[in-house]
């Protein structure tokens, strides 16, 4: 045989393979097909299911969040309602509860009135203080005014005296006339409790009370008052100048 000869053998026997090897093909591709075409509706069933559950618990979920704001809006005369209707072996509790929470809250309305009026009556009491506060203040002002009116209208004719006692003539003897006015002046200060401070010649020194002007020889023991240099006024306790005194030294 020759060389073109079997050349054409060989290419006929790869025609004829060619066909089969389709076919197998065709036949692979038509089982899986099936297979796909048998699986695909037990899926698709439970896709459906699977969805519907959710749907389902979504709309449970929906179902319980209304029921709880229906609850958290409901009155107590319709929570013991629903709950009478769902089960009568609750009515009494539920009616009895009910009559507890209407009588808690009708105390706590008296309660909220009762504090109404106590600062109603707080806010007067504060309103009325304040009142009065201003009015003392005035009347003490008012009073203290008089007070230094009284003293200025005595103290004036105090120097009504001095005047007429300087208006007599140069050679007169003024000394009764100042002495009637010194009298005059010290019942002034007698009517306005003022004192004088005069301590006696040996008596101790108080710091509050006496103001040393100096160390003198003197009979007086040691540290004790020697002589009264100016005499000072207290009132109501209160020292208004301290006496003027000289103590007593060391020989």
């Amino acid at each position: 045989m020759s060389d073109d000869a079997a050349a054409v053998e060989e290419s006929d026997s790869e025609t004829d393979a060619a066909p089969d090897d389709a076919d197998d093909r065709k036949s692979d591709d038509a089982v899986s097909e099936e297979v796909d075409a048998s699986a695909s509706p037990e899926s698709s069933d439970e896709g459906k299911k699977s969805n519907g559950s959710e749907a389902d618990e979504s709309e449970d979920g929906e179902s319980e969040d209304d029921e709880t704001e229906a609850i958290e809006d409901a009155t107590v005369d319709e929570l013991v309602t629903r709950i009478t209707e769902s089960d009568d072996e609750l009515t009494k509790p539920a009616t009895e509860l009910q009559s507890r929470i209407e009588e808690l809250e009708a105390a706590v309305d008296e309660k909220d009135d009762e504090i109404d009026e106590l600062t109603e009556k707080l806010s007067r009491a504060r309103a009325d203080f304040k009142n009065y506060k201003k009015r003392t203040e005035k009347q003490q002002e008012q009073l203290k005014e008089r007070a230094t009116e009284d003293l200025v209208e005595r103290l004036t004719k105090v120097r009504d005296n001095l005047v007429r006692a300087l208006d007599q003539d140069e050679d007169a003897d003024i000394r009764p006339g100042v002495e009637s006015t010194l009298e005059s002046f010290d019942r002034v200060l007698d009517e306005e409790n003022v004192t004088f401070i005069s301590p006696e010649a040996g008596s101790e020194v108080d710091p509050e009370r006496h103001e040393v002007m100096q160390r003198v020889d003197s009979d007086q023991p040691e540290g004790t008052i020697a002589d009264v240099y100016q005499q000072g006024y207290e009132m109501a306790d209160k020292v208004l100048q301290p006496a003027r005194v000289t103590v007593s030294k060391d020989d």
